[in-house]
């Protein structure tokens, strides 16, 4: 077996509803994000997963060089943010991009498959 990371990634967007085009859009997302949890946690392959809050809550933390430094926000300029995250064990890549086709279906965005390290 091997991890996954299956990442989410929405638009660089503060509003209380994100990237979403309404509250009930939202909603639906999460409720369907929910089922493929659901789904992931009764079949075996669920590790980890969570949702992150908004990137007006991040932190950076740079301490290269000996010197700490820290600022508000994400470390990337970017359009983009990690809105959340599975960790996954299956057997192989396939297994991992069929259970990332049904996550983006359920919270309407991209993820991003990447195994890690030594598997």
């Amino acid at each position: 077996m091997t991890q996954y990371l299956l990442s989410v990634h929405g638009p660089m967007d503060d509003s209380p509803i994100g990237g979403y085009a309404s509250e009930e859009e939202m909603q639906r997302a999460f409720e369907e994000t929910g089922k493929v949890n659901d789904e992931m946690q009764k079949s075996g392959v669920w590790v980890f997963a969570g949702g992150l809050m908004p990137i007006a809550n991040t932190k950076t933390v740079d301490s290269k060089g000996g010197e700490v430094t820290m600022t508000d926000g994400p470390y990337a300029e970017t359009k983009e943010y990690l809105g959340g995250f599975w960790i996954i064990d299956v057997p192989d890549l396939d297994a991992a991009l069929k259970w990332a086709t049904k996550a983006s279906a359920a919270c309407l965005g991209a993820v991003e498959v990447r195994p890690f390290q030594g598997e």
